[in-house]
């Protein structure tokens, strides 16, 4: 049902240097870059993130309340995720740890403010 998410961004060429960076973590590839936005697809997955300015001309602003799950397949992805993104500029906004039994976590905001989550759920 859903193709991809798009975030905003005022800096089209920092944003994808920090989401190649950390996408890559995942096994994530560009399947799509034109002037004005880019896409990460993974391969088992059709569902992607893009980047890209606002169409309507305006400021790119983060949403409050909004965030992008990102699933890991152990907790030390979540904690290199969660580092990565803060050595590419990301800020902190959530340590990782376990929030509930059995899920282990990380929150952090890509340079643009748009918050992003990782997580690992134990089964």
């Amino acid at each position: 049902m859903i193709s991809h998410v798009l975030l905003g961004t005022n800096d089209l060429p920092r944003a994808e240097r920090f989401y190649d960076a950390l996408l890559m973590l995942f096994g994530a590839k560009k399947t799509m870059k034109t002037e004005r936005s880019v896409l990460w697809q993974t391969q088992n997955e059709s569902v992607g993130i893009a980047i890209g300015p606002p169409h309507n001309g305006q400021t790119a602003t983060s949403g409050n309340g909004s965030m992008i799950g990102l699933q890991a397949n152990s907790p030390d992805m979540v904690t290199a995720i969660y580092q990565k993104a803060l050595e590419l500029g990301g800020t902190d906004a959530g340590e990782p740890g376990e929030r509930k039994p059995g899920v282990f976590a990380a929150y952090f905001k890509d340079p643009d403010n748009n918050k992003l989550g990782v997580f690992f759920v134990q089964c």
